[in-house]
């Protein structure tokens, strides 16, 4: 923890303010979260806010041993994205009480893997002689690199929800679907179902489990395609503005805010 302490200070002195005050910020307020846990007895949400205490370090551990720097915005950015998604997002279910809080994380989300992906292959380029990338295939693998990590999330919900019978990939309420499953002669077309007004679930015993009001439960399809889809809309918009950046880094600066460099 010292020597944690130590590099803390060592940021601090390089002027990097605005973020470390944005991290002391939440960590204090995710230590208050933490103790307030113990105390309701929930051990799965403390053990939550261990794991977003490491991740706030862990900005600060990748820097130091890699060497690199991150720019303050997107530090304090990513700082504030750890504690949207794991205190407010799943102890205080924020997912549940605000409707678009998962899409504008994943939005966010597809925003800042574009712009370490673009930074990753910036510093190769800045520090090669034989590998010299053009812009547009810079801002194409770091979109690329995006929508690898988001899938990769998918995969990783799909996975716990199969495993631990979790709920990651949220269900949907829908009242129209169409499958070629429902065809009494089981050929390759579609059987369309409009208007549905209600589920009802039985068990094998023909015992009622269930009733799903307001239509038929989707489990997860659309809430992943919508992921992927608001992560494709976050890599595409910076993918774009870091394409401009390296093709004229004086011009366009709004790029640099989120562009990881070599420690001098």
């Amino acid at each position: 923890m010292s020597k944690i302490v130590n590099e803390l200070k060592r940021e601090y002195k390089k002027t990097k303010k605005s973020s470390l005050l944005v991290y002391f910020i939440l960590r204090f307020l995710v230590i208050v979260c933490l103790i307030r846990q113990i105390i309701l007895g929930n051990i799965d949400s403390a053990l939550l806010c261990i794991l977003s205490l490491f991740l706030l370090i862990l900005p600060i551990i990748i820097q130091r041993k890699f060497k690199i720097t991150l720019p303050n915005t997107l530090e304090a950015i990513i700082y504030i994205f750890i504690f949207a998604a794991e205190i407010l997002g799943e102890i205080y279910n924020f997912y549940g009480h605000i409707g678009n809080w998962d899409t504008m994380l994943h939005t966010l989300n597809g925003f800042l893997c574009a712009a370490i992906g673009l930074s990753l292959i910036d510093l190769l380029n800045n520090n090669s002689k034989s590998i010299k990338l053009s812009p547009l295939y810079v801002a194409l693998a770091s979109f690329c690199f995006s929508m690898t990590i988001g899938v990769c999330w998918e995969f990783g919900e799909y996975a716990v929800d199969k495993i631990l019978l979790l709920d990651s990939q949220k269900d949907t309420i829908v009242s129209t679907i169409s499958s070629v499953e429902l065809n009494p002669d089981k050929k390759n077309k579609t059987v369309v179902i409009k208007d549905i007004d209600h589920t009802v679930l039985y068990d094998k015993s023909g015992q009622e489990l269930a009733t799903i009001e307001g239509g038929y439960l989707d489990i997860g399809l659309n809430d992943t395609m919508e992921d992927l889809f608001v992560n494709f809309i976050g890599a595409t918009t910076y993918s774009i503005l870091g394409y401009f950046y390296i093709k004229n880094r004086n011009k366009y600066k709004l790029a640099s805010k989120f562009i990881i460099t070599k420690e001098k």
